[in-house]
C-alpha cells in the first residue's frame, strides 16, 4: 500500500460509504465539505482508481470501492480490537445478523446471557432475509450471522459453527378444519404460505411438495415474517411452511398447531457463520454462550 495512505483517509472513506454523501460526514467530523472532498481525492489518487460514482445526490461505491471497503472495515476492526485488548473493560460493539428461525426464542436467551457476562459490549443486532445478511457479513457490516447453514456456493472465505437442527413444519390455526386430515389433502384444499424463493428452507419445502404430487402448487403468499404469517393463519384457513423456531411461542401457547407431514428430511442445520480469520471483541464469549444455550434445547 502507498505509504501516503493514512488512517484519516480510511475513516473518511468508510464514513462516506456508510452515509452515501459528503455533507453529513463533514458535519460529523467537524470539517468543511471541500476539506473532506480533498481527503477523498487524495485517497483515490494514492490507490490509483475512483472509489465512488455520483448518482443524483448520492455517492455510490464503484466495484473497486466495494472491494476496498470490505478490507478496510476488517482492518479498522482489527486495530480497534487490538487497542481494546490493551485496556480491559473498555466498551466495544459486536454486530450480529439474526435470521427469523432464531429470533423469537433462541437469540433472546443468548443476548441476555451475553449482556450479563460482557455488559461493556454493545450487541448491535441486524435482522433481515438470508441474502441481505450474508451480503452484510461479506462487506464487514456484521461480524457474524446466526441462522441456517448457507449453501455450499456461499461458503468461500466463511466458516460455520453448527449449533442444532431445526425442523420445517406445516402449521395452521389450532382449530383448522383439516388439522386431523392427511397433510396432502389439507394442502390441496387450503391457501398455502411458502417461504420466499430466496429463503434457505424453500428448496426442501419444494422437494416435499414434489414428492407428494403438489409440484404445481401456487402459494397464496410467500413470507417468513412471524407477524404476517401468524396473522394470516389465525384469520383464515391458510397453512404455512415455516421453521419451528419462528413459531415456537405460538405453538406453545396453542395459537398455532402443527399438521404432521410425515417427512423426516424437512429440517436443517442452524449455527453461526462468520468470516474466516475474523475475531472482533466479544465474539468468542458470544459463541460459547450460543453453544451453551443450544445444548440446553430439549
Amino acid at each position: 500500500m502507498h505509504p501516503g495512505v493514512k488512517l484519516r483517509h480510511i475513516r473518511a472513506f468508510l464514513d462516506i460509504a456508510a452515509e452515501g454523501g459528503l455533507s453529513a460526514v463533514a458535519r460529523a467530523q467537524g470539517i468543511t465539505q471541500p476539506a473532506l472532498s480533498r481527503t477523498l481525492a487524495e485517497l483515490e489518487a494514492l490507490l490509483g482508481q475512483p472509489m465512488f460514482l455520483r448518482q443524483g445526490r448520492r455517492l455510490v461505491l464503484t466495484e473497486g470501492g466495494a472491494v476496498f471497503r470490505r478490507h478496510a472495515l476488517t482492518a479498522i476492526q482489527a486495530l480497534e480490537a487490538g487497542a481494546a485488548a490493551l485496556r480491559p473493560g473498555v466498551s466495544g460493539t459486536l454486530r450480529v445478523g439474526v435470521l427469523p428461525t432464531v429470533a423469537t426464542r433462541f437469540m433472546p436467551r443468548v443476548v441476555l446471557r451475553f449482556r450479563d457476562l460482557r455488559p461493556e459490549i454493545l450487541l448491535a443486532v441486524e435482522t433481515g432475509p438470508h441474502f441481505h445478511l450474508m451480503r452484510m457479513l461479506r462487506e464487514g457490516l456484521v461480524d457474524l450471522v446466526v441462522g441456517r447453514l448457507p449453501g455450499a456456493a456461499e461458503m468461500a472465505g466463511l466458516s460455520f459453527d453448527h449449533l442444532y437442527e431445526d425442523e420445517v413444519v406445516l402449521v395452521g390455526r389450532a382449530d383448522h378444519p383439516f388439522r386431523h386430515r392427511p397433510a396432502q389433502e389439507a394442502l390441496a384444499a387450503s391457501p398455502v404460505i411458502l417461504p420466499p424463493t430466496t429463503a434457505l428452507i424453500r428448496p426442501v419445502v419444494e422437494d416435499y411438495l414434489a414428492a407428494n404430487g403438489l409440484a404445481g402448487l401456487r402459494p397464496a403468499v410467500e413470507t417468513v415474517s412471524l407477524a404476517l404469517g401468524r396473522g394470516i393463519c389465525l384469520s383464515s384457513d391458510a397453512l404455512w411452511f415455516i421453521s419451528r423456531g419462528v413459531v415456537a411461542h405460538e405453538l406453545d401457547r396453542g395459537d398455532l398447531a402443527i399438521l404432521p407431514t410425515g417427512a423426516r428430511f424437512l429440517s436443517g442445520a442452524v449455527g453461526m457463520t462468520q468470516r474466516q480469520g475474523s475475531a472482533p471483541t466479544g465474539l468468542a464469549d458470544f459463541a460459547e454462550i450460543a453453544r451453551e444455550v443450544a445444548r440446553e434445547r430439549p
